[in-house]
């Protein structure tokens, strides 16, 4: 290495730190930022733009943690770079409660964190959605106001994870050129050497899918420097830094092995290092000559940045990237919404919802620049598409339609990235079976309270002769589980209106499941009031009905065939339409009361089973759906084989009076 005595000492600071954190807490990840540090520092004080005192800067770089165990590595450079909200009480209370320093980097608990990780592999899937926001935004606004690069730093197990090659891949075919990537090669994982369990070549790999490869000593910091300016040159191609680093540099007897991975050093070891090091000041106190040092590098990009904002005042553009950047909606959105709406209850379509969620698209993407579409391969299945969604591609960064192949955890994940990135919407389709291989990303969209819309299509049995692969029986009732998540089937194409305003609008991520088979109009009439919004109300029937009848998307229908037979029986019925749960449940404790009513028969309706449903029905409610999975054969066929079914209702309905 040629390291001056300065860049080690600079480096050593992040090395203290950690170690001083991870052994306070008596639990962590000290091997990373030990085997890392000089990387973080160079990309810290040489490569990267940004501001600590304004760190939302549109145009800074992004750095990203993938191998987020070693968060002490984030946290203490966000320390020693002047982070505002990163005290050095932050750092003692590493993995304490209410500490903004958890254990894994969480997105919205300190400025810096630009995403959450922790599940290996979930970095470097969002790092592709940073990079496509990137490109394309440079390609409406132009170069002079984004221009920018995203960092990661991913490890053995990030590369092993399954989301890694659809990343990588999707990154490479894209060529996301201010894409890189460096791979923390120390060659160890929880149970010990990388070869117990693979033996990748992982240059061959990368350079398959169309990367730039460099590989480095992850000590030497000029060499890092050499290889990160490298990278930032490349014109047509993501790169790839493989940094042969230690793991737990510096300790004399557990460097290099599987025990600095996830357990503190202990008092010996910590003294050890620090002796080998060269540390001699107190834990959690960095000499001035080094902390000003840092201090300084926290300041490089301030006049950059000024630079940069007074481009963008003279651009003529920034009212509209400012409004973009901050998330808000355009003003037309909400004009040409009413307007479809009152066409929807002249025309009366009787249209799947899938159909009636791409007229919905057809509206909202005329007035709507910053949406960002895609399907996992399922276009033509999903209708996720629209005359203003040109494919994004390599060739052609002002397309706003993904096309992300079968990679649908990927797709999840690159739609957070761009929606942390800012600037645009992301939503993407794939059938509602598949949100199981998805699942991981909707649910850190969840933690993160990311606007990421996920299209949902062939969501039950109705899917019909493709048989129970491909039926998502249980799947609503999983998803309805996720905290945070706004899960949302409509009825018909007015509901299914309402519903994407809803998306539209949420700070949070939404599902809107979305049926195959057409469905009939069943709101008829305009109302300037989005019904959908409170979750569940009451579509057809008198208010004091002795029975009501709850029901869901394609099933809603079938109740109110229902709710028909019951009144020439002589006994009122009431239908409530219950596009979200989650909406239903957030509602006044007098709004659920009058929903749900006094009546003397429960019954709901739904194509999935009955977990989500008790709740609503209470002990001796009836649930007509599924209790196993589906079969092949028509949709008419596979609702009569199991019994969802106008009759179904009626008599669970009667049976209870």
């Amino acid at each position: 290495m040629t390291n001056t005595a300065q860049q080690n000492q600079l480096a050593n600071a992040i090395r203290s730190l950690s170690m001083d954190a991870v052994e306070k807490a008596n639990s962590g990840h000290p091997g990373l930022p030990m085997g890392c540090a000089d990387i973080a520092t160079v990309l810290f004080t040489k490569i990267m733009k940004f501001d600590p005192a304004n760190p939302h800067w549109a145009d800074r770089d992004r750095f990203i943690l993938s191998a987020g165990h070693g968060s002490m590595l984030l946290y203490s450079s966000l320390y020693l770079l002047g982070y505002e909200d990163m005290t050095i009480d932050q750092v003692k209370n590493f993995r304490q409660l209410g500490a903004k320093t958890a254990g894994h980097p969480e997105f919205g608990h300190a400025t810096g964190i630009e995403t959450t990780t922790g599940p290996l592999g979930a970095g470097i899937g969002n790092s592709v959605g940073f990079a496509v926001a990137e490109a394309k935004l440079a390609a409406e606004f132009g170069a002079d106001i984004v221009d920018h690069h995203t960092y990661v730093l991913a490890g053995d197990g990030c590369l092993m994870e399954g989301i890694s090659q659809e990343a990588i891949s999707l990154a490479g075919h894209l060529k996301l050129n201010k894409l890189v990537v460096i791979w923390d090669n120390n060659n160890i994982t929880i149970d010990g050497k990388v070869s117990n369990a693979d033996s990748t070549d992982q240059i061959a790999r990368f350079k398959a899918v169309g990367w730039n490869t460099i590989e480095i000593d992850g000590h030497d910091q000029n060499a890092i420097e050499q290889a990160l300016l490298a990278a930032k040159a490349s014109t047509d191609k993501p790169t790839l830094i493989a940094a042969k680093t230690t793991i737990g540099f510096g300790a004399p007897k557990k460097a290099g092995s599987e025990k600095v991975h996830g357990s503190p050093l202990g008092a010996e070891e910590l003294a050890g290092a620090k002796a080998a090091l060269g540390i001699d000041y107190p834990a959690f106190e960095i000499p001035a000559a080094i902390l000003d040092a840092w201090r300084a590098a926290g300041t490089r990009s301030q006049n950059l940045r000024g630079e940069w904002e007074a481009r963008l005042a003279a651009s003529g553009k920034k009212d509209e990237f400012t409004r973009r950047m901050s998330g808000k909606l355009p003003a037309a959105l909400a004009g040409a919404m009413a307007d479809y709406k009152k066409k929807l209850a002249e025309d009366k379509p009787k249209v799947a919802t899938r159909k009636s969620s791409q007229m919905a698209l057809e509206i909202i993407n005329k007035v709507t620049p910053e949406t960002l579409g895609g399907s996992a391969d399922l276009t033509g299945s999903n209708l996720t598409n629209t005359p203003e969604t040109t494919p994004f591609q390599a060739d052609s960064r002002l397309g706003r339609y993904m096309m992300y192949g079968i990679r649908e955890h990927e797709m999840g994940a690159a739609m957070n990235g761009v929606a942390l990135h800012g600037g645009l919407i992301p939503y993407g389709g794939t059938f509602m079976v598949f949100t199981d291989y998805a699942r991981p990303a909707i649910r850190l969209s969840a933690l993160m309270e990311q606007r990421v819309i996920y299209v949902m299509t062939h969501d039950s049995i109705g899917l019909g002769e493709d048989g129970p692969t491909h039926q998502p029986v249980e799947h609503l009732s999983a998803l309805r589980a996720i905290p945070n998540l706004l899960v949302l089937r409509p009825a018909d194409a007015m509901e299914t209106a309402e519903c994407w305003e809803l998306a539209m609008e949420a700070k949070r991520p939404s599902i809107l499941a979305l049926s195959r088979q057409n469905l009939p109009a069943l709101r008829t009439e305009y109302s300037a009031e989005n019904k959908s919004a409170k979750g569940a109300y009451s579509l057809v029937g008198p208010a004091d009905a002795d029975v009501v009848i709850f029901a869901t998307g394609s099933e809603v229908a079938i109740a109110v065939e229902a709710q028909k037979e019951l009144t020439e029986k002589g006994i009122s019925a009431r239908v409530v339409s219950v596009p979200s749960m989650e909406l239903f449940a957030a509602q006044s404790d007098a709004y659920k009361a009058e929903i749900i009513g006094k009546a003397k028969a429960r019954v709901a309706v739904e194509a999935g089973i009955e977990m989500s449903w008790n709740k609503l029905l209470g002990d001796n409610g009836r649930f007509v759906g599924m209790s196993s999975f589906g079969a092949s054969g028509p949709i008419e066929a596979l609702y009569a084989h199991f019994g969802i079914t106008p009759k179904a209702v009626v008599e669970a309905a009667t049976q209870q009076l």
